[in-house]
């Protein structure tokens, strides 16, 4: 399927100029026009054979591009998605103007945390899609009920704990690799401390067994040493109870942080603290999206097919996956 993209930009409330605009990258199922007409026109026009799309919701990594993620973009789109990447860049961290996922740290506090949602990008994304669906090429063609998070690190950390009917009733399902749900000592919290996450809708946990960031972040946890899957493995088992079977946890083998990454800017982000991929980094986001593809088709778009496929994926023996557990 034909994947094109275009551009769009968006307001936070509340947020000091100039670091109040969000930049927008849509990608989306498109068709090739037929005549030189249609040709000519800036934008193709959508395809509308899946139509209503469901729409995917990227969450960049701290100072990852969005750049990076087009990739998994693309290969979401060519299954009849629509995906949203977006670059933010603002005062997100004290001190700090960075590219941000937008993590709302005052409601990360123990006093505030699950009464009030933590993303502070995501109502500004949510507007803007409306506003999509009423006029230019995706108009009439979302489906605004079926919503998807996804996220890499910091911006994993946002899609699942923001996968919250409550807050956000449009969100089906929610994905992440790289993230956990601990909750920061500089917030309050005791050493060691997983945060609950909603557990109310279908979530996809991935993790590496390189992933050299879980391994070098142990300090602000309030913990001395850390591990490469233990955050990811204790957030699958302590913030969630699980028990309708959409829920699922799969370990990578080989994997590193950045492995969902397509280039990483090491000029900005720290290469030192990852652990070398043991595996092809190609390899490994194959089969990254094979996973989060087959996730959404079974249980956001309901798709009898896919289930058997991901339950095959999942338990047939393979050199990339070091585990996988569902409840």
């Amino acid at each position: 399927m034909t994947v094109r993209a275009f551009f769009e930009a968006a307001k936070v409330e509340g947020v000091q100029s100039p670091y109040d605009t969000i930049h927008l990258k849509i990608l989306y199922p498109a068709q090739i026009p037929d005549s030189q007409l249609e040709k000519s026109i800036q934008i193709e026009p959508a395809n509308p054979q899946k139509a209503p799309f469901p729409v995917v919701i990227f969450f960049n990594g701290y100072n990852c591009d969005a750049q990076q993620y087009q990739w998994l973009a693309v290969k979401l789109a060519e299954r009849g998605l629509v995906v949203v990447l977006f670059n933010w860049i603002a005062k997100n961290l004290p001190g700090v103007i960075s590219l941000t996922p937008g993590v709302n740290f005052e409601k990360m506090k123990p006093t505030i945390y699950r009464t009030a949602p933590t993303a502070s990008a995501l109502p500004a994304l949510l507007v803007k899609l409306k506003q999509l669906q009423n006029q230019g090429v995706l108009a009439g063609m979302l489906d605004l009920q079926r919503i998807i998070l996804g996220g890499h690190s910091a911006g994993g950390m946002v899609s699942i704990q923001n996968a919250d009917p409550r807050f956000f009733p449009e969100v089906a399902a929610s994905f992440t690799y790289g993230a956990s749900s601990r909750g920061l000592s500089m917030m309050g919290y005791e050493p060691g401390t997983i945060l609950p996450l909603p557990d109310s809708l279908p979530l996809l946990l991935m993790g590496g067994t390189r992933d050299g960031f879980m391994v070098n972040s142990s300090e602000p946890y309030g913990v001395s040493s850390g591990d490469a899957t233990t955050p990811v493995i204790r957030t699958f088992q302590e913030a969630i109870a699980g028990g309708r079977n959409d829920s699922y946890l799969v370990i990578l083998e080989g994997a590193n942080h950045f492995s969902i990454v397509d280039q990483p800017d090491f000029t900005i982000v720290r290469p030192y603290l990852d652990l070398k991929a043991t595996q092809p980094q190609e390899n490994l986001r194959l089969l990254m999206s094979e996973i989060i593809g087959l996730f959404i088709d079974t249980h956001v778009r309901h798709q009898a097919e896919a289930s058997q496929e991901l339950e095959q994926l999942l338990t047939v023996a393979n050199s990339l996956i070091k585990s996988s557990e569902r409840k």
